[in-house]
């Protein structure tokens, strides 16, 4: 089989019978459609989606190579039962503050220094191919070819007006109201969130967190010298607001930093009315939060979620994302909406990094000028869809029985929660060995939880390399498992 194909080597992600199959999986792995629901016969489907009947069926074939549903004699096609796996819950981290470290044995799998990498599941960095290119390098030719004087120009600290604009006008697609010199550009979203601590926070300081969280927020707050106060997080629905409620009473919070639109690495997306809740209690509380919303473009279905920024009535929110995963990560674009903190985030722009450049700012705003940018974020949203529904059903597939998944309705990253026993740095340094990489669960906390959990990134289109990667993935977990359940002989030898 072709490495460049999957399971029946059929599949071509802009066909009819494709689609189909794509539409039906999420819903599968939704839970949407429950394992042994029939599906409409293949005449029924044709006429309900007024598709042709060898289309219909093409797509039932390839939900069947999946392992998605089930053909039974004389009866239709069945949803195929995943009840190995058990239905996500809420984290229960520390619920004290705890101090950040970063412990070296954690970035081994940031490396292929040790091992080739064959397989890259560890990293959220999506492959090339996903990215217009060679529209960019064009747009950047004429750009530079245009405006020579551009290269000399050092650029004005809070970004250029042209691209600000955009920002401010794309928003309003969401419901954000803020004008365009509210917006500070920036280089990348790491770069936001560090302004954005450095301007509401001091050494010692308790930020309030989702747990888990991403590992780049964790350094971040250790580099600052700031503690970390998990708050339980749901991986379907986010941070519990309650939780957060409970947290913030006694005053030790200064900030809180989420990401309510398909969390890193959970996935999970917060309902409105959360968010609206979560947006409330923290003004009331005078407790500024930052919102990272880098992956809020990702959703694989229906409308752009809202930012946490849509309800924001009294500047308290400071609203950082960027188009590095969408558009160009080497051009390092990212962006603030400062709020109430506008002042005092310009100012340390100007001391930190003066200013973002000025060709690549012009050239973004091109590009989103001509229509470009929305035209790739469908075509990157199906690619992302499908990469994550094709991870999804291989997990399923091959990993132990009592491993817990939930399928997002966004981005590409899957949290896996393993059965307990299974230590996924140990399954990491022997994964490894086969230069199959992933994100250890422990990275994720600063408390040192969730040894059995991985993050997995879907970020390239999916394939029997893949598929195979998977799979060897849940071999070596359930042998760690097997390992672990192995009774210890009364008569064995201890080791010298």
């Amino acid at each position: 089989m072709n490495d460049m194909t999957f399971a029946s080597g059929r599949r071509k992600p802009d066909t009819l019978y494709h689609q189909l199959a794509e539409e039906l999986a999420q819903a599968i792995l939704a839970g949407r459609l429950k394992a042994g629901e029939k599906l409409p016969s293949v005449r029924k489907m044709s006429a309900q989606r007024q598709l042709s009947l060898s289309t219909v069926m093409e797509a039932y074939r390839e939900l069947e190579d999946r392992g998605l549903i089930e053909a039974r004699p004389q009866s239709g096609f069945y949803v195929k039962s995943t009840s190995a796996f058990g239905s996500p819950v809420l984290t229960q981290p520390p619920q004290t503050p705890s101090e950040v470290t970063t412990r070296a044995e954690f970035w081994p799998y940031q490396s292929s220094q040790t091992t080739e990498v064959k397989v890259e599941f560890g990293l959220a960095i999506l492959s090339p191919d996903h990215f217009p290119l060679q529209p960019l390098q064009r747009l950047l030719s004429q750009v530079s070819r245009h405006e020579p004087a551009l290269l000399a120009d050092y650029g004005n600290p809070p970004g250029d007006p042209e691209l600000r604009r955009h920002i401010a006008r794309r928003a309003l697609a969401w419901g954000g109201q803020f004008e365009a010199d509210e917006v500070i550009v920036t280089h990348g979203c790491l770069e936001a969130l560090n302004l954005c601590l450095r301007a509401v926070t001091k050494p010692g300081d308790v930020v309030a967190i989702e747990s888990p969280a991403y590992f780049g927020l964790l350094q971040i707050l250790e580099s600052y010298q700031l503690k970390a106060l998990e708050i339980p997080t749901h991986p379907q629905t986010g941070i519990s607001v309650e939780a957060l409620e409970l947290a913030t009473r006694d005053g030790q919070v200064k900030a809180a930093l989420l990401l309510p639109n398909f969390s890193n690495p959970l996935g999970c997306l917060m309902p409105d009315e959360n968010k609206r809740r979560m947006v409330e209690l923290l003004a009331e509380r005078n407790i500024p939060l930052i919102e990272d919303d880098l992956y809020g473009e990702f959703f694989h279905h229906g409308e752009r979620p809202r930012p946490a920024k849509a309800f924001d009535k009294t500047g308290n929110v400071m609203l950082c994302s960027s188009f590095t995963k969408t558009l160009a990560p080497g051009f390092r674009i990212g962006w603030i909406v400062a709020g109430r903190w506008r002042r005092e985030l310009e100012k340390l722009k100007f001391i930190s990094t003066y200013s973002t450049s000025t060709v690549l700012q012009k050239t973004v705003a091109r590009f989103l000028e001509n229509g470009g940018f929305d035209h790739h974020l469908r075509k990157l949203r199906r690619a992302i869809a499908d990469q994550v529904t094709c991870g999804v059903a291989a997990i399923r597939r091959y990993f132990p029985v009592g491993t817990r998944l939930n399928m997002p309705a966004g981005g590409f990253v899957l949290w896996v929660e393993l059965p307990v026993g299974i230590d996924t740095m140990e399954l990491l340094r022997r994964s490894m060995l086969e230069g199959i990489v992933f994100a250890p669960g422990e990275l994720f906390s600063p408390s040192r939880s969730y040894r059995n959990c991985l993050r997995i990134c879907c970020i390239e289109t999916w394939t029997t390399r893949h598929e195979r990667a998977i799979q060897r993935l849940g071999q070596l977990a359930q042998a760690l498992l097997d390992e672990r359940k192995q009774p210890v002989s009364a008569f064995a030898i201890p080791a010298a």
